[in-house]
């Protein structure tokens, strides 16, 4: 499947850092993941019975902002996020990754600042295409419905 926007993982640099203290300042706990499933963060997959796997607190629109210069003010929140306990190769996809569920497409501005949001059988291209049809976005966070976590971020191209 050819994509036209690119499904960005958690940045190699940064997942150095949060695998010795993630952005709550705690230090990883790995655990053993023994019954898979899980949607790991740094290669955009489930993960698979026996890996060793953390859940550490990220903050994805402050690490954004650090890179770009942005003030997101209220908007940088922190929240659960799978990762491998062990370096990983990154994603292999074809596609986008979690493809299995409704998807929330949050929608930011070049300073930070949300810019509004949208409920999606599946996040793709059109909804990507949608976001991006709003000169003012310069970046999107795709989230779990279920439990609003943050799965990825797709930037303007």
């Amino acid at each position: 499947m050819t994509t036209t926007y690119t499904a960005r993982p958690i940045d190699q640099s940064v997942l150095k850092e949060l695998r010795t203290a993630d952005d709550a300042g705690r230090p990883m706990a790995p655990v053993v993941d023994d019954e898979g499933g899980a949607p790991l963060r740094c290669c955009l997959r489930r993960s698979e019975p026996g890996e060793r796997i953390a859940l550490v607190s990220y903050a994805p629109l402050r690490r954004w902002a650090a890179e770009t210069g942005a003030e997101p003010g209220a908007y940088d929140e922190q929240g659960p996020v799978f990762v491998h306990a062990d370096e990983c190769p990154g994603p292999d996809l074809d596609g986008y990754p979690f493809p299995d569920a409704h998807r929330t497409v949050r929608r930011y501005s070049a300073d930070g600042r949300i810019l509004g949001g949208e409920l999606v059988d599946a996040a793709g291209d059109e909804a990507f295409r949608k976001a991006f049809a709003d000169p003012a976005v310069a970046l999107v966070h795709v989230r779990a419905v279920e439990y609003g976590c943050f799965l990825y971020e797709v930037r303007r191209p």
